[in-house]
């Protein structure tokens, strides 16, 4: 126990605190900017098991905030390199590397499966289908967005109101890391703190982090943030679905302008949606590549059907016709 007595002398932690870390099964869903301080400090404390869902592969542009990595590893995919460098860190806890998407067809087992849902993806698509997924399970939820140079932290569900509580209605646009660029010690005070307020969690501590948001602006060199606790769901919230979960009949819809539609769906610039005449389609699925596209175009679309309405947000499976 040597190893992890600095942090068993705290109040609230002490031995029994410490095998109930030991106990713990984390999911984490994102092994980038985000991910990669999480998953150190979790492994670090001695969280028994940690189940890694990222379909990506590092890039020697993610190295500049996700130092987890090394050269050597570009093209290799992030969960397995993250697994095996969380290996060496500390051999008593044991990573699951899973190189898939996450995507409602396999969120509510692993959601499930886990004690807390840690949200590092930078996908509106996943975010939303793991809150979705917790509040369906009774698992808390810490979701975390980073970029340029602030960014957030939130416990949600587990008893606490959900992502889609906090932010009922999603931006016209949406900048990446890419686009809008990113100083990495602000992911890696972000996903730092994803992961204290997951050891808190799990240790049961007072006061618990859920229904409460924590901001960080390095630009200005403030911290801030509120409670949420009496934020109101949202009703009639869209889902999001999976590819192989699209059923017969269904009206699928492909919303991206700047590629061929998918197989088995019909082209429609967003702009458009609210001329669109379902007929007596059973349901209408709004595909896009982020789900922002799907999530705002059926918003228009719920105003003025009454019809059941489901989102899609594309892998490169789906693009490419893989099952």
């Amino acid at each position: 126990m040597n190893r992890y007595a600095r942090q068993m002398v705290l109040p609230g932690i002490g031995a029994a605190g410490q095998d109930r870390l030991a106990q713990a099964h984390v999911l984490v869903v994102g092994a980038g900017g985000l991910g990669c301080p999480a998953l150190q400090y979790l492994a670090a404390a001695g969280v028994g098991r940690i189940t890694l869902v990222d379909p990506d592969r590092v890039e020697e542009t993610n190295l500049h905030r996700q130092p987890l990595y090394r050269m050597d590893q570009v093209g290799r995919p992030k969960a397995q390199a993250a697994a095996a460098a969380l290996a060496v860190l500390n051999p008593d806890c044991q990573v699951v590397p899973r190189v898939e998407w996450l995507t409602p067809a396999n969120a509510g087992d692993l959601v499930q499966a886990a004690d807390v849902t840690l949200d590092c993806a930078d996908s509106f698509a996943v975010s939303l289908t793991l809150s979705d997924a917790c509040m369906a399970a009774g698992r808390p939820m810490i979701t975390a967005s980073a970029l340029g140079l602030s960014g957030y932290a939130a416990g949600c569900c587990g008893g606490a109101p959900s992502l889609r509580a906090i932010f009922p209605d999603l931006p016209a646009q949406a900048a990446s890391c890419a686009s809008a660029g990113v100083l990495g010690p602000v992911v890696g005070m972000i996903g730092a703190l994803q992961a204290q307020m997951a050891l808190a969690v799990l240790l049961g501590l007072d006061p618990r982090p859920l229904g409460r948001l924590i901001s960080w602006d390095a630009g200005g060199w403030r911290m801030g943030g509120f409670r949420f606790d009496t934020a109101p769901e949202p009703v009639d919230a869209l889902p999001f679905i999976a590819h192989a979960q699209i059923a017969p009949g269904d009206l699928l819809i492909d919303l991206r302008t700047e590629a061929a539609p998918i197989a088995g769906a019909r082209h429609l610039p967003p702009d458009r949606i609210a001329h669109l005449d379902p007929g007596p389609a059973p349901r209408v699925v709004l595909a896009c590549r982020t789900g922002l596209r799907a999530h705002n175009a059926g918003q228009v679309l719920q105003s003025r059907w009454p019809g059941r309405i489901a989102l899609l947000a594309l892998t490169d499976d789906d693009l490419k016709g893989r099952p």
